[in-house]
């Protein structure tokens, strides 16, 4: 009976998938008709609005909105151009230093924003005007701008580790954001090796304005205000001051102030917009969340973790082996899965697993987010891909094949993350938050 019902859970989630439903209502619909293999069906609805109604009572998030207003904010806050100034201040004498300044406003622009669509269309904006002026492939700029633009997705804050807390069952948010500083900074150095030896090759070379102390000083000060924002959220983390949760609040507080009364790029009468924007996207994550927390009860209802794990066990008992594997399906499932669904739906699946194997709940969590997020650049539904190659009028075709030298710099550094445990684990430990 339960491998039945694991079966038509399966069937059903990705039939409605198939006819274009979206997928929180595909969740909600695979897992009531499952559920009713075992329950009556006005018993089955009352526990599945129970599990939906108790998945997202949850403090920890709280923050999702909170993050997502923040970001929200500093997307809409002018700071874009700021980023750009002050990269290329100390870039602009470097072979590439167009592509490299991309990379860097991807990095600090993304970590600020959470989104990997924001900064493909912010920074995108900006620097592929600069690039095709300069004489730069087209192509190429846009493969580095759609390479880089999910790097804010484990550079903190980032609402990704917020509801992998959640989905692993409370793995602290502070440990998680630290433990992403490595592997997002190792993403887009290797992207940034791949451009400077491109562009040597190529002789893109930019010659910026000359370079003085007052002009550095100028831009850094520019930049400055809205890098804080980072500094104070990890800083009070990390000293006691407040909780990941009141971070968030704190974070909005600060964007809203910054982007309204600093950079003054935002008045009053947009705020309107603004909010409503964030209020959709909360409504979505948190119906996802809330779907999926139904799901998982009817997984584990039907033992379905239990026997994909005796299955992948079943393949081979070496950890590289089951790893790799590992690895494929989530690069498979980040291409045709949004963050937040994938994250609920595969977490309880894949990290049982992975623990059997020594691997700790920071480092699949690292691990996962990477793989998810470099699934959005990757063909043939991600959509940062989509949004960046939109951005750069260019075809998804042409920009793919530009793509592939930064696929394999990132999937090195996925393998990094996934077989050296330190490159997660190695910051949350050293600051006493495990």
């Amino acid at each position: 009976m339960e491998l039945q019902a694991a079966t038509v859970l399966v069937l059903v989630f990705f039939l409605l998938l198939g006819y274009a439903i979206p997928v929180s209502f595909s969740i909600i619909g695979a897992a009531l008709l499952t559920i009713t293999m075992f329950l009556t069906p006005e018993f089955g609805l009352f526990i599945s609005a129970q599990k939906m109604v108790s998945g997202i009572d949850s403090f920890s998030l709280i923050a999702v909105p909170f993050f997502i207003l923040a970001g929200v904010l500093m997307s809409n806050g002018g700071i874009a151009k700021r980023l750009i100034n002050l990269a290329m201040v100390f870039l602009g004498k470097v072979p590439g230093a167009l592509a490299l300044t991309n990379i860097a406003g991807n990095t600090m622009f993304g970590a600020i924003s959470g989104s990997g669509i924001a900064a493909a269309t912010a920074i995108g904006g900006v620097m592929l005007p600069l690039e095709k002026d300069a004489g730069y492939d087209e192509k190429f700029s846009a493969a580095v701008n759609v390479a880089t633009a999910p790097v804010g997705q484990l550079i903190p804050p980032t609402t990704a580790f917020i509801i992998y807390s959640a989905a692993s069952g409370g793995t602290s948010v502070a440990a998680l954001f630290m433990a992403g500083w490595i592997p997002g900074i190792l993403w887009a150095v290797t992207c940034g090796l791949v451009a400077f030896f491109y562009a040597k090759k190529h002789g893109y070379v930019f010659n910026s304005e000359q370079t003085n102390c007052s002009l550095v000083f100028k831009y850094l000060l520019e930049a400055i205000p809205s890098l804080f924002l980072i500094v104070i959220i990890i800083g009070g983390i990390l000293s006691g001051y407040f909780t990941p949760t009141e971070a968030s609040g704190v974070a909005v507080i600060y964007a809203f102030i910054l982007a309204c009364f600093v950079y003054r790029s935002i008045k009053l009468k947009d705020l309107m917009p603004i909010l409503t924007e964030t209020a959709v996207m909360t409504c979505v994550v948190m119906l996802i969340i809330g779907a999926s927390t139904v799901l998982s009860f009817v997984m584990s209802f039907t033992g379905l973790p239990q026997r994909i794990s005796a299955i992948m066990l079943g393949i081979s008992d070496n950890p590289i082996c089951i790893f790799l594997i590992i690895n494929l399906l989530l690069l498979l499932i980040g291409t045709f899965m949004d963050m937040a669904p994938a994250l609920m739906i595969f977490t309880p699946i894949f990290l049982p697993i992975c623990h059997q194997l020594g691997m700790s709940n920071i480092q699949f969590g690292v691990m996962i987010v990477m793989n998810l997020a470099l699934g959005t650049i990757t063909p043939p539904v991600g959509n940062t891909l989509f949004v960046g190659c939109s951005v750069a009028k260019l075809q998804v075709e042409d920009v793919v094949k530009r793509l592939l030298p930064f696929f394999m710099a990132i999937i090195v550094a996925l393998l990094f993350i996934t077989f050296v445990p330190a490159m997660s684990d190695y910051v949350p430990q050293a600051l006493g938050l495990v």
